[in-house]
């Protein structure tokens, strides 16, 4: 990635005056790092990238995404697009800049700030990102986004969830979406930590979201900006897929 300019003058850059490759390095180090100046530790710029709010408005951030999932698809030997999947929530904690418009007080996990709702393939590959107020349902806020994932792709017909999406949403997600919503139960005879089936794919991608220092913590005003940075997290871990000899690890 190319280095940054010095300290104080990267913010005031205009993406006319740089090329593409140097708004992707920029915002690959935003992402990464968690700040566009130096520093130790995650923090939220002084001034996002032009460049990003500029991508986010267009959806070209999730247009890219798609367009590297669909390359490590083919590498992995399977379609283009994917005929099941798995959805599940995040809550993160909220940094300060983030308006009580956006945040909530999520109850079970006892923390106060924004909830990542998403939905994955069976490889591990990101379909559709929606971010809410903590206190949102998952059930109110899996109406819309598996709503987007179902017009976006068509072959989708199975979806694994957990306990929390169940009751008439079931039936719900069969009539309106055509999609089969299997549940995915802990039992109760279960004792510490297990892995459960299917579900273990979209933790392993929450997995790789806190590594990413910018998500350990929501730093962005808007959600759609927190929407990007989860688009923009994936697609670097797509890029390192690709870039290997041989063919890619699920």
């Amino acid at each position: 990635m190319p280095r940054g300019h010095p300290r104080g003058k990267s913010d005031l850059i205009h993406p006319e005056k740089i090329t593409g490759e140097r708004c992707a390095g920029k915002l690959a180090r935003t992402v990464r790092e968690g700040a566009v100046g130096k520093g130790p530790g995650p923090r939220a710029p002084r001034r996002r990238p032009t460049s990003l709010r500029r991508w986010r408005d267009h959806g070209l951030v999730q247009e890219f995404h798609d367009r590297l999932r669909g390359q490590v698809r083919e590498k992995l030997g399977r379609n283009t697009e994917p005929t099941a999947g798995v959805i599940d929530s995040q809550s993160v904690k909220a940094d300060a800049v983030v308006g009580a418009d956006s945040r909530g007080f999520d109850g079970g996990k006892q923390i106060n700030g924004r909830k990542r709702h998403v939905v994955v393939d069976t490889v591990g590959l990101l379909l559709g990102v929606m971010v809410t107020a903590a206190d949102t349902g998952d059930r109110i806020a899996a109406r819309a986004l598996l709503g987007q994932v179902a017009d976006a792709h068509h072959r989708l017909a199975l979806v694994w969830a957990d306990g929390g999406y169940t009751g008439s949403f079931v039936e719900y997600c069969l009539a309106a979406f055509s999609l089969v919503l299997a549940i995915v139960k802990r039992s109760d005879d279960m004792r510490g930590f297990v892995v459960l089936p299917k579900r273990w794919i979209v933790e392993r991608l929450f997995a790789h979201l806190m590594r990413t220092r910018r998500l350990v913590r929501d730093f962005e005003r808007r959600t759609t900006s927190a929407e990007a940075m989860v688009y923009w997290s994936m697609s670097l871990l797509m890029t390192r897929r690709l870039a290997r000899p041989g063919p890619a690890r699920a």
